[in-house]
């Protein structure tokens, strides 16, 4: 059995919408990918910190998805890092309204023994140092190592940054970030400046528009299912890398191949958790619906053409 250590945030949300307004909800990075990658496996362990706000409901329901909490650290007297945003009518851009750091403000990981061996790792979007911090502490270099950044990390600390990319296997950034790391306009261009830093792979996150993957000189596209209605996209991202991660740790092959098939179930887990807000959806998906929205990308991409 695959192990899979998420490194990532775990918080509450509020979110409004043109849909409507979801109150303090469970949200985070970590939160996504590790419920995301659950559709796969269930030996999955996130460290992060949390505030004595946080319910042990929560911390319950993450064990009952296979998720093992002993590194999820509850500060006595803190509170929970908390962000609140609103969407736009066109569900792509939005204000942050409020950003409470909390008890992330002073998080520095620290992994527990019994996680230092595991198999794949997926390091969310935190600072560099403190992500480098992660992987001096491993006993053991995993199998695969990805890591979520983003342009806040690019303009105060690239070379921390930098430092970082050395020692990943899969970078996911969107298509600005790319833009941005790489200082090329043209995506093929960032990917292979991109691979120069380090990378062997690289997802570029285009959200309604698909996702592109990059690696051993091939490129894959992976569409956006349309929907009849997108209700929350937050933590679409993170629940995108959480399934692409969980299904190359379920199968245990982490060939380019097997990353284009990661990266149709991690579209298909995306396009479930915006239906709803928060992770109400993605945490409630069943083997059934998994196939046949994975047939519905299937069919979406399939067309016979004679030359």
């Amino acid at each position: 059995m695959m192990s899979l250590l998420i490194v990532g945030t775990v918080a509450f949300d509020e979110l409004i919408t043109p849909f409507g307004e979801s109150g303090k909800i469970l949200g985070g990075s970590g939160t996504y990918a590790g419920l995301s990658a659950s559709n796969f496996m269930d030996d999955i362990k996130i460290v992060s910190v949390v505030g004595e706000d946080f319910p042990e409901e929560h911390l319950a329901n993450f064990r009952k998805k296979g998720i093992s909490t002993e590194g999820i650290n509850v500060v006595k007297g803190g509170k929970t890092f908390f962000w609140k945003g609103k969407y736009h009518n066109d569900m792509n851009t939005r204000d942050t309204l409020d950003t409470q750091l909390n008890v992330l403000a002073d998080f520095d990981p620290v992994i527990p023994e019994s996680f230092r061996k595991s198999d794949f790792l997926m390091l969310g979007n935190l600072t560099p140092a403190v992500q480098m911090n992660v992987l001096d502490q491993m006993e053991e270099r995993p199998k695969l190592v990805i890591l979520d950044t983003m342009n806040f990390w690019m303009d105060i600390a690239m070379d921390e940054l930098k430092a970082v990319l050395k020692k990943i296997d899969v970078l996911t950034i969107n298509d600005e970030e790319a833009r941005q790391l790489s200082g090329e306009y043209s995506l093929v261009r960032a990917a292979q400046k991109i691979f120069e830093m380090g990378p062997k792979y690289l997802i570029i996150k285009k959200g309604e528009h698909g996702a592109l993957l990059f690696g051993e000189g091939e490129v894959f596209f992976a569409p956006a299912l349309p929907l009849e209605e997108v209700f929350d996209p937050t933590g679409a991202g993170d629940t995108f890398a959480g399934g692409f991660i969980g299904h190359l740790a379920h199968t245990r092959d982490i060939s380019f191949d097997n990353m284009k098939r990661a990266v149709i179930f991690g579209s298909a887990l995306a396009s479930f958790c915006v239906e709803k807000f928060g992770t109400e959806r993605i945490a409630a998906i069943t083997p059934e619906e998994m196939n046949e929205r994975v047939s519905q990308f299937i069919e979406l991409t399939q067309f016979e053409i004679e030359l």
